[in-house]
């Protein structure tokens, strides 16, 4: 069942990260994945392996099978400074990225303490799906 209300407290930090802003969060970030948004869970070590939910938009539907191509959309978003106003710890709530197929994700921090994200595409009716897009395309 497709959601119908999104979160309108996800906001695009603007300005972007300067360089060093962005340094730092890469090195304090790292994709553990969620089993809710797994259908295949491919090979990220998920406990349980695999275990979607109806409501749950699903990684699978963009091809994301592979914890080393998570991690790389999770530290190009951070690189383009797709980042969110929000913080918690020092780290931004959501981090955005695109990938080479022109699907929008959103990676959510799941543990402040250990920096940790999981990530889903976001779906169309999303009013940050085109947001992303075009902040992505401008660099």
């Amino acid at each position: 069942m497709p959601r119908a209300r999104f979160n309108p407290k996800r906001t695009l930090r603007e300005p972007r990260p300067s360089a060093r802003e962005r340094a730092a969060i890469r090195q304090r970030i790292s994709y553990a994945g969620s089993p809710l948004h797994k259908r295949d869970p491919g090979d990220f070590g998920l406990d349980p392996p695999a275990s979607p939910r109806p409501h749950k938009t699903l990684c699978d539907v963009a091809g994301i099978r592979e914890k080393r191509v998570a991690e790389g959309l999770l530290a190009d978003g951070v690189e383009r400074g797709l980042v969110s106003l929000q913080e918690r710890g020092g780290l931004p709530q959501n981090i955005w990225a695109v990938t080479a197929d022109g699907i929008p994700l959103e990676a959510q921090l799941e543990n402040q303490e250990m920096g940790t994200y999981h990530g889903y595409p976001l779906p169309s009716a999303d009013p940050l799906h085109a947001e992303v897009l075009r902040w992505w395309e401008a660099g």
